[in-house]
C-alpha cells in the first residue's frame, strides 16, 4: 500500500493537533511536517516530496487559496476551513475535497480515501497508442499490480474530475488518467466520442435518439460537437 506523505498547514495550533490525531489513525498517511506559516509550507513543498496538504484558507501572508494556486499540480490538496463561501473557489485549483470545520473523523477519512484512490494508479493503462490488441492492462494498486481488461467488454468510458471510469460488461474500473489518453489507446473503428466526457463502444450501443445513445441501462449524452461524426457512422451501417 502506498504511503502518502502529508503536510498540515493551519494558523491555529488546536486545529493542527486535531489533524495530527486524525492522521495518526490512518495507516496509509505519514505526517511529514506541520506549520502555521503558508510561506514555510511553500518551502517544505519545494524541498520535500509531499503527496497531500491539509490546507486552511484564512492564513496570514498567503491565503490557502493563493498558496494552492502556486503549488497547483505539485501535490494533492484538501482544504480544512471554517468558511463555506470558498468552496466553489476550491474547484479552480482541483482540490480533492473541502472540509468545513468542525468535522468528524468519519468525514476526514472519506476525504483522504479519495486521495488514496486517486493515487492507486498513476500510470493506469499501458499499451501502444491506437492499438488493435484485444486487451489492455490497467494498473490497479501497487507498483506491479495490473488488471487485464478485454476491449470487447468495454461499454463506455466516462471522464470525471480527476479520474476516468472504465465501465465494463460486468464491472467498473476507476483510474487516475485523462479521457484523451484513454481515447488514444482504443481502436478508432470500435469507439467514438459522443460528448466531452464520454467515449462509447459502437458494438454496445442498443439504440440512439437525437440527444442520447443507450448502452445497457445508461443513456449517454450526445454533444453537438460530436453529433455529425456519430450519425455519419450510423448512416453508413444502417439497414
Amino acid at each position: 500500500m502506498k504511503i502518502l506523505k502529508c503536510l498540515i498547514v493551519d494558523d491555529e495550533p488546536p486545529a493542527i493537533r486535531l489533524l495530527e490525531k486524525y492522521v495518526a489513525k490512518i495507516p496509509f498517511l505519514e505526517l511529514e511536517a506541520t506549520t502555521t506559516s503558508s510561506i514555510q509550507a511553500l518551502s517544505i513543498i519545494e524541498q520535500s516530496k509531499i503527496d497531500l496538504v491539509f490546507l486552511d484558507i484564512q492564513m496570514p501572508e498567503l491565503t490557502g487559496l493563493q498558496l494552492s494556486k502556486i503549488i497547483k499540480g505539485k501535490t494533492k490538496i484538501i482544504f480544512t476551513t471554517a468558511y463555506a463561501q470558498f468552496a466553489l473557489d476550491s474547484y479552480d485549483v482541483n482540490a480533492v475535497d473541502y472540509l468545513l470545520k468542525p468535522f468528524e473523523f468519519e468525514r476526514f477519512y472519506e476525504a483522504v480515501n479519495k486521495v488514496k484512490n486517486l493515487n492507486i494508479s498513476q500510470d493506469p493503462v499501458t499499451e501502444t497508442p491506437n492499438t488493435s490488441s484485444e486487451y489492455l492492462f490497467v494498473k490497479t494498486d501497487g507498483k506491479n499490480n495490473f488488471e487485464k481488461i478485454y476491449v470487447k467488454d468495454i461499454l463506455y468510458i466516462e471522464g470525471l474530475k480527476n479520474y476516468v471510469a472504465i465501465h465494463l460488461v460486468e464491472s467498473q474500473i476507476i483510474t487516475n488518467n485523462t479521457l484523451k489518453n484513454i481515447e488514444n489507446l482504443l481502436p478508432k473503428s470500435e469507439f467514438i466520442k459522443t460528448h466531452k466526457s464520454f467515449i462509447v463502444s459502437l458494438r454496445h450501443i442498443k439504440k440512439t435518439d437525437s440527444l442520447s445513445v443507450y448502452i445497457q441501462d445508461k443513456d449517454i449524452p450526445i454533444g453537438d460537437t460530436y453529433k455529425k461524426e456519430l450519425f455519419e457512422i450510423i448512416q453508413n451501417r444502417k439497414l
